[in-house]
This record gives C-alpha cells, sequence and structure tokens, in this order.
C-alpha cells in the first residue's frame, strides 16, 4: 500500500488556498463591491516636469466632460477607463496617462505631460514649441519664461537641433535662468540674448555648446560682474580658449 507524505501534502493544500486568497484579493480591488455604486471623486494626478502649466486639472476635467466621458456621478460600472485613456492621449501635451477605479468609488487618473523645451518664432511665420525628444507641439495660450528661437528656423534645424540646446539649457540652473532668446542666422549659427546685459553674444556653429557656455559663464562671473554688464555690445565666444568683445 503506497504511504501518503501527509506533511508534503499539507503544504500542497495550504499553497493552493493561498494562491486561491490571492486571486480572490486581487479579483476583489480590481472589482471593486461598490461597482454598483455611483463615481464618487476623480483624482487627477500631472506629474512634475521642469516647466509647468501646458496641462491642468480643469483642462484634463473640461476634455473629458467635451467627449462624455467625466467619470463623477456615473455608475462605477460603466466608468471605461481604457476610452479615458485614449481620448486623453488625443491631447498634444499629453506623453502618457494611466487610468484606473479604486475602492470607495474613486476614479484615479495620472498624466505625465509632455515637456516643452523651447518655443520657436521662426522668420517664415512658424509659432510652435518643440518638446524634449524633439516633436513639434502645438502653439498655446500658455506663457513662461521658456527661450524663444527666432530667424531662420527650420522644422528639421529645430528637432535636430534647438531640442538638444533646450534640453542642455533646462538642466543647468545658471542657464536657465539667464537665456532669453536664440536668434538662429542664414548659416545655421546661433547669437543669444541675455536676461541680464544689454549684450548679444555670438556662439558660432551650435557645436561643443557646454564648452563655449562654461567659458562665458567665468566671463560674466569674474569680468561682466566687475567691469559692468552693460560695458560690451558684442560678445564673441566661437573660437577655443578666447573671447572677442566690442565695446559699446
Amino acid at each position: 500500500m503506497p504511504q501518503f507524505n501527509w506533511k508534503k501534502i499539507a503544504l500542497v493544500a495550504a499553497d493552493i488556498a493561498l494562491a486561491a486568497y490571492l486571486f480572490l484579493a486581487v479579483t476583489a480591488f480590481n472589482n471593486p463591491d461598490d461597482q454598483s455604486a455611483v463615481c464618487t471623486k476623480v483624482d487627477i494626478a500631472i506629474e512634475d516636469a521642469v516647466v509647468e502649466g501646458f496641462l491642468g486639472e480643469n483642462e484634463i476635467k473640461a476634455q473629458l466632460k467635451k467627449s462624455h466621458i467625466f467619470p463623477q456621478g456615473q455608475p462605477m460600472k460603466e466608468v471605461d477607463v481604457r476610452k479615458i485613456e485614449e481620448t486623453l492621449l488625443g491631447n498634444p501635451f499629453v506623453d502618457r496617462v494611466q487610468c484606473y477605479k479604486t475602492q470607495g468609488g474613486h476614479v484615479r487618473i495620472v498624466i505625465a505631460q509632455r515637456l516643452p523645451v523651447m518655443r520657436v518664432k521662426a522668420a517664415n511665420g512658424d509659432d510652435y514649441y518643440i518638446d524634449s525628444s524633439g516633436a513639434v507641439m502645438p502653439n498655446t495660450r500658455y506663457a513662461s519664461n521658456l527661450v524663444v528661437a527666432t530667424g531662420e528656423v527650420s522644422r528639421l534645424y529645430a528637432q535636430r537641433t534647438l531640442a538638444r540646446i533646450g534640453n542642455m539649457l533646462l538642466q543647468d540652473n545658471f542657464w536657465k535662468s539667464q537665456v532669453e532668446q536664440l536668434n538662429v542666422l542664414p548659416d545655421g549659427s546661433l547669437e543669444m540674448v541675455p536676461r541680464v546685459g544689454n549684450h548679444i553674444v555670438f556662439l558660432g556653429e551650435p557645436v561643443n555648446l557646454n564648452k563655449k557656455l562654461e567659458r562665458l559663464k567665468q566671463f560674466y562671473i569674474h569680468g561682466l560682474s566687475v567691469a559692468g554688464w552693460n560695458k560690451y555690445r558684442y560678445i564673441n565666444v566661437e573660437f577655443d580658449n578666447q573671447i572677442i568683445c566690442k565695446k559699446r
């Protein structure tokens, strides 16, 4: 007659019971007992970004109400979280979105917004934003202290060059607050207009900008802070290891 290992059987039975409990717990969480109740609250969380203000809670609510899918007041079992996500992804300022139901009749919406790094106001009349990945974002009523790029700016130049520069400037607190405008000349070289100081900085071709800006920063700190911010009208940092200045 076969011998039963009652200890092993008990352990297997316990594992099965635990798995069944976890399955029921997860099912109960994803399908709350109050599915027949109405949604009493919508929590909207917009993840922080370096530049804020493109998206707000009221704008998200308005978009969902316009599409007749704002969940508050609706039966929980009729709230379509996938449809809410798909609708919000149609917003040009939304990068990612996650919507889910929670116990207590709440719906939570978590949004990651696209990060604008520069505004383009080109000589050809184009007016748009470039995001951190180099994609074009439409013009909006939003106003901020983002760097404005002007001059001979093509879409390709903005996506390949200005997006890279915008990301670089936003990661440096000094230049994030100091650079007001970049002007693109016909040959693709750059001029910079600072927020402090009545002068223009010629950066030259958009290469080795980290070195050029570090050299300029040291000149600001040890030179202009002593001689005066308005002493020069034009500062050229195009060439390595030198700064050429033209007095006012």
